[in-house]
């Protein structure tokens, strides 16, 4: 396996390369020697390769960047909700090779695992190295605690998909997953520290403090769902009133609406409607924007991590009434704080299975063993 100091290389050139070697010495603290040490094994055995010379605008010699050899490995993952699978194939650094979603044909762990096989099959794309599994709940060591969408508890999930696909499987809460993404390769890549807020069939809330995603069984929870944020608004099916479940979730908006106009209409048609000057929905979308905004304020208040990311299916409300959530955040913050930046995944079900095969990725980079590289990241998959 890697030594710290390798693992650290590794990581830096998948999240941060094409990087030149000045920039790796200062990122990772290595005299030049100790850094061309460390890169040979890499280079020699085709993990990473030199790109052309270019000048980095400083006088002397022209720099040759580090990178990752171009098609290493392809990862997929899968993010498992109570109806569908959303599953994608990716590169190396997580970018989007192809994405389907799978209406899920029922919940036994073993036909799901098998479902999920076929599926990743289908994407027509080869050489998976490694696959990622997010769902809402508990996980630990490959194990799901309890899965309250799926009805699962105690579930030896990873060994499973291992046995239909032939690869590596990595599970992980959805939301950690999340943000590992926006950490490695998303809106966050550069950000010490952020909250992940999302916003649709459920609330979520994440936490990247010192460059680290926080881990924890209590990620699983959906303890973010029931913060108060409306002394008048609706009631959860908890029976707490105004709480972000009551304001922010999609089913809440969509039946308020649908109750101001004596109508069944779901959550993209308040958005159309609201758009459209329609009194009843954009009256709710205003409320549910300023929710959004307070959300954001408290998580940043309580956390000290003046920057969030904000996704889920339901993030459309934000690009709909964005001043109404920017004012509502400023309103939460002592005026001499930092400002709250915002940054918006809006890449919708895709965003959470590109958590889920980060996590297969990062996994990956921690199975490497420079002495057997022959076999590279991967084994080659089951048929």
């Amino acid at each position: 396996m890697l030594s710290d100091s390798e693992r650290a290389l590794a990581r830096a050139v998948l999240i941060h390369g094409p990087i030149s070697r000045s920039e790796l010495t200062s990122r990772l603290g290595l005299s030049p020697p100790s850094l061309t040490r460390l890169a040979k094994p890499f280079l020699d055995r085709g993990l990473m390769v030199e790109l052309d010379d270019r000048s980095d605008g400083s006088i002397g010699r022209p720099v040759r960047p580090l990178d990752v050899r171009p098609g290493l490995a392809h990862f997929a993952g899968v993010k498992i909700t109570g109806e569908a699978l959303h599953v994608v194939a990716t590169d190396v650094r997580a970018g989007l090779l192809a994405y389907q979603e799978h209406p899920l044909g029922g919940r036994d762990p073993k036909g799901v695992a098998a479902e999920i096989a076929r599926v990743v099959r289908g994407l027509g794309v080869d050489r998976i190295a490694g696959v990622g599994v997010s769902l809402g709940g508990a996980v630990r060591d490959g194990r799901v605690e309890f899965a309250p969408f799926l009805d699962w508890t105690d579930v030896p999930f990873a060994r499973l998909v291992e046995a239909e696909l032939g690869v590596p499987a990595s599970i992980e809460n959805d939301l950690v997953a999340l943000a590992e993404a926006e950490r490695w390769f998303g809106r966050g890549a550069g950000i010490p520290g952020f909250v992940v807020i999302t916003i649709g069939a459920g609330i979520g809330y994440a936490l990247v403090v010192n460059g680290q995603a926080v881990h924890s069984r209590e990620a699983g929870v959906g303890l973010g769902g029931h913060i108060p944020l409306a002394a008048s608004g609706p009631v959860c099916h908890a029976g707490h009133r105004g709480c972000a479940e009551a304001m922010l979730t999609s089913g809440s908006i969509a039946a308020q609406v649908s109750a101001a106009l004596q109508r069944p209409v779901d959550y993209d048609e308040v958005l159309r409607l609201a758009a459209a000057g329609d009194p009843a929905a954009t009256t709710v979308v205003d409320e549910a924007a300023a929710a959004l905004g307070r959300l954001v304020a408290m998580a940043a208040n309580l956390t000290l991590q003046p920057a969030a990311v904000l996704a889920g299916e339901g993030i459309g409300l934000f690009s709909l009434a964005e001043d109404r959530v920017r004012a509502a955040v400023a309103a939460d913050r002592d005026p001499r704080a930092e400002p709250v930046r915002l940054y918006v995944d809006d890449s919708g079900f895709s965003a959470w299975a590109r958590g889920a095969a980060t996590v297969a990725i990062q996994d990956a980079v921690d199975r490497i063993d420079l002495d057997q590289v022959e076999q590279e990241l991967l084994p080659t998959p089951a048929p």
